[in-house]
């Protein structure tokens, strides 16, 4: 019983994980935290409109 409740808690922290990471993506915001402007792959996560 005990292991389901712990992969129960797992999952929904994952699932939030991801819930937060398209919210993020949605507004246009990095996943990594830092400025685009020095970073070698900002042309990949923001490509052109």
């Amino acid at each position: 019983m005990g292991t389901y409740i712990v992969a129960g808690i797992i999952l929904a922290v994952v699932i939030l994980i991801i819930v937060k990471l398209v919210k993020d993506k949605k507004q246009g915001k990095t996943s990594c935290g830092c400025g685009c402007s020095n970073c070698p792959g900002s042309s990949i996560c923001h490509k052109a409109k």
